[in-house]
């Protein structure tokens, strides 16, 4: 099973609908993880920082990179074990080929 986790910052919810603002990017992602929850054979996950520290501690590659970059290192998305992209959420197609998966748009728009 593929597993594509993303430790995003400290944040107030996971929607991007809360604050003065809305974040498209927290929009997309909520929408992406509702769909690959269907599929079989991967897993995706978010972590958040005022959320769920714990999670960040037990990862020492997340850790050190925050050590050595800061928060603007945030988010970082770990696919398997294996940092593949800092400081922005991975784009669609980029979860796509991840997991090997293809999204449908109308889903996550």
């Amino acid at each position: 099973m593929k597993k594509l986790a993303i430790y995003e910052p400290a944040l107030c919810c996971s929607t991007g609908v809360c604050g003065p603002s809305v974040d498209e990017d927290l929009l997309r992602i909520t929408g992406v993880m509702k769909q690959v929850k269907e599929e079989d054979d991967v897993m995706m996950i978010r972590y958040n920082l005022a959320s769920n520290p714990n999670s960040f501690v037990r990862n020492q590659n997340v850790i050190d990179t925050m050590q050595n970059e800061g928060q603007d290192s945030l988010p970082i998305t770990v696919l398997d074990g294996e940092i593949v992209k800092i400081g922005a959420y991975p784009t669609n197609e980029e979860i796509s080929e991840y997991l090997g998966i293809q999204l449908v748009k109308e889903a996550i728009q």
